[in-house]
């Protein structure tokens, strides 16, 4: 007899405000024939955090190594990741082989876990989405095909220049990426596929922020780039014509990388779900993209620093 495949949810960042989610989340689950489990960081509060440091680091570890789970959903983004990154056993949880999915703020462990094991893990929805009352059907869909079957294609209209490119998938929230750079937890990814994505950052801000990847000669080691959602991009008063359209055309003047625009994901409810750490393909034919992947392939090549 086949066992039920088994989801723990966990909170390592920003408190749950309102924990019904958690809870619909878990039916969402059960109607698939899953079971479920949420940690106690989803029901609990310190400061603006889910839980303190102690519990939270704690709960992510215990779930991230827990055999009995095969998925492990974060709650919800936030800040307090980067609080934990430099003290979870990466080794450990490569050895378990558990897949961990969440975004924005998760985006510290997406890197971490890259950086430090060569694990590859999921950027998608979290339960907070997923527990909507209404979920979007792209984003349920894309999710629960991912985890059904690993090698997914994913298409969608793009912005950008024609191309076919293969190389390993890794990105996530653009802020978190920028914060880790010079750390230990920021991996060396040459010839990849990276994806960014941000929420409620000026476009002097996010321009800011890709140039420091590419002065840091991040950008252009990879074969393409994929700008995921950004909205919204709140105006500043002297911004005046400048947009994020007019910095992202700077920035193609100056990146030999193409840059292309569409990618159906972001902090808004239709998200794809995607493996951090993958061997993707990405071919470009006028306005039509095709990121094609296996969300668990092999792992990447690891060298301890």
């Amino acid at each position: 007899m086949t066992r039920s495949r088994a989801v723990g949810i966990v909170a390592p960042s920003s408190a749950v405000p309102d924990t019904a989610v958690i809870d619909r989340s878990a039916q969402r689950f059960a109607a698939r024939g899953w079971l479920a489990q949420a940690g106690e960081s989803c029901f609990a509060r310190h400061e603006r955090f889910a839980g303190t440091d102690q519990l939270r680091l704690a709960e992510l570890q215990a779930f991230a190594t827990d055999p009995r789970l095969d998925l492990v959903l974060v709650a919800r983004g936030g800040f307090g990741l980067t609080r934990l990154i430099d003290r979870l056993d990466y080794a450990a949880i490569a050895h378990n082989g558990r897949l961990l999915c969440g975004y924005s703020d998760f985006t510290a462990f997406n890197l971490a876990y890259l950086a430090r094991a060569g694990g590859v893990s999921l950027q998608g929805p979290s339960a907070t989405e997923l527990g909507a009352a209404q979920p979007d059907p792209f984003t349920v869909e894309q999710f629960f095909a991912v985890l059904d079957n690993p090698r997914h294609r994913l298409r969608f209209s793009a912005d950008g220049p024609a191309l076919a490119v293969a190389g390993r998938l890794w990105g996530g929230n653009l802020a978190l990426l920028c914060a880790l750079l010079g750390t230990p937890y920021f991996p060396r990814v040459r010839g990849g596929i990276l994806f960014v994505e941000d929420v409620n950052e000026p476009a002097y801000r996010i321009e800011r922020m890709l140039l420091q990847l590419a002065q840091a000669g991040v950008l252009d080691r990879q074969r393409a780039i994929l700008l995921g959602d950004f909205a919204p991009v709140p105006a500043t008063p002297t911004d005046y014509e400048y947009t994020l359209d007019a910095a992202l055309a700077h920035l193609r003047t100056r990146l030999t990388v193409p840059i292309l625009r569409g990618l159906p994901f972001g902090h808004t409810p239709r998200k794809a779900t995607l493996p951090v750490g993958a061997r993707a393909t990405l071919r470009v034919a006028g306005t039509e993209a095709e990121l094609a992947f296996d969300g668990f392939g092999a792992p990447a090549p690891h060298r301890p620093r």
